[in-house]
């Protein structure tokens, strides 16, 4: 089963990320977490990666359905998209929330990880 959908984007990679926090916001996602990778990976292992940025997404609406149903679920939580510098142009993946979420069976979890994979595939197609 694919845990994530994907698009990929000719333009500079700081561009992408503001076009992600953009497209984000506009479906009522906040950025609660920014990983920057490839600066950790520097510093840690002094190995040089391409620009490689994590983005934990959260809808505060969706995220307080989800640990109302079950309050374990914060351990999926927040919703991580990954904006990253590839051969082909800058890579933007989602973490599928159905996929992910469908971990958990308990009644509606999966409702809830449908409209948050309808509002991230709604990203997807603004940025």
């Amino acid at each position: 089963m694919a845990y994530t959908f994907d698009t990929t984007i000719d333009d500079a990679f700081d561009r992408v990320v503001a076009r992600v926090r953009e497209a984000l916001a506009s479906e009522g996602f906040g950025v609660l977490t920014e990983i920057d990778v490839a600066a950790t990976m520097k510093e840690k292992l002094d190995v040089d990666l391409p620009p490689y940025l994590i983005l934990g997404a959260c809808n505060p609406p969706l995220a307080h359905r989800a640990i109302s149903a079950d309050p374990k679920i914060g351990a999926l939580l927040p919703c991580n998209v990954v904006v990253r510098e590839s051969d082909d142009g800058v890579e933007v993946l989602f973490m599928d929330p159905e996929s992910v979420l469908g971990l958990v069976d308990v009644s509606g979890i999966d409702e809830v990880a449908a409209e948050v994979r309808e509002r991230l595939e709604r990203v997807r197609s603004r940025i």
